[in-house]
């Protein structure tokens, strides 16, 4: 059903794309208790959609632990369960030259990146062209007032425009404190209002934004078509994250109701008891969920 409401959608979207309002009116109808549904009870009725394998990824945050205690051995293994695309969070004492290497050595591209704008911008620019990076996130921001927001916003467009020159589009990634009001206004709505959408895109954490109390389709509606990649991780009902399909997040239904333009589904757990094995449990999830 979502499908179609989905085609609907963006069939209607493309015939206003100008009007904002018609975003925000669609995406209010859909509500979070829909989301926040056990995924095992949602995910046998979703028909035949699924994640093309050239979409999935990993935030190498999540290995973070093994990584640094064997770099090649980690991506080797990653290699292994099936990965062909990785988000970096770092290069882990090596270079970006040294970090490629061993990347191209296992066929994987490091597609997206997390990173920051308050340093040198022409050297993190550079090391991402190095990297191969295709995309761009800052991972974190946090302000008590909203005027600290609406200068972060206007630091992170002067930012996005430097990226975009050099092939590189930058975007935002979410936690859940983006949702809460500091008198009466959501930073989310600071920073989306703030920057200009041809030139920073979002990165949605769907666990995250649940946890804010945010309906993701909602979110993805009323910014389409901002969206372009997801954080893919669990939440059980009393709000601890777990591996993807081991909690409650309807991600059958997210996938469902938003996947036309979604370039990346990225596989994450901030603390993984075992990051190799949230990895798998991540890929072999995205592989086989059905929407």
């Amino acid at each position: 059903m979502c499908g179609e409401e989905a085609e609907r959608f963006h069939s209607r979207r493309s015939l206003l794309r100008g009007a904002a309002t018609a975003a925000v009116a669609v995406g209010a109808a859909v509500a979070l208790p829909s989301v926040a549904t056990a995924a095992t009870e949602g995910s046998g009725h979703h028909g035949r959609g699924r994640v093309p394998v050239d979409k999935i990824s990993i935030q190498l945050y999540s290995l973070r632990t093994a990584l640094q205690a064997d770099l090649p051995g980690t991506l080797s293994a990653l290699a292994d369960i099936g990965y062909r695309k990785v988000e970096l969070a770092g290069t882990y004492g090596r270079t970006a030259q040294e970090f490629r290497g061993l990347l191209d050595k296992n066929h994987i591209k490091a597609t997206s990146t997390h990173v920051g704008i308050d340093g040198d911008l022409d050297k993190t620019i550079a090391d991402a062209k190095v990297l191969g990076n295709t995309r761009a996130n800052v991972p974190f921001a946090a302000f008590d007032t909203i005027d600290g927001w609406k200068q972060f916003a206007g630091r992170l467009d002067t930012a996005a425009r430097k990226f975009r020159q050099a092939g590189i589009p930058l975007g935002y990634h979410n936690h859940a404190h983006e949702f809460a009001p500091i008198d009466g206004v959501r930073p989310y709505d600071v920073l989306t209002r703030g920057t200009n959408p041809r030139y920073v895109h979002l990165e949605i954490d769907l666990f995250w934004a649940v946890e804010g109390g945010v309906d993701p389709i909602s979110l993805y509606r009323q910014h389409f078509p901002r969206v372009v990649q997801y954080h893919v991780k669990d939440r059980t009902a009393d709000g601890k994250m777990v591996d993807p399909g081991k909690g409650v997040i309807d991600f059958p239904r997210i996938f469902g109701c938003t996947r036309p333009h979604l370039h990346e589904y990225i596989v994450e757990h901030d603390n993984p008891t075992d990051p190799l094995s949230t990895a798998q449990t991540g890929f072999t999830y995205l592989r086989n969920v059905r929407f």
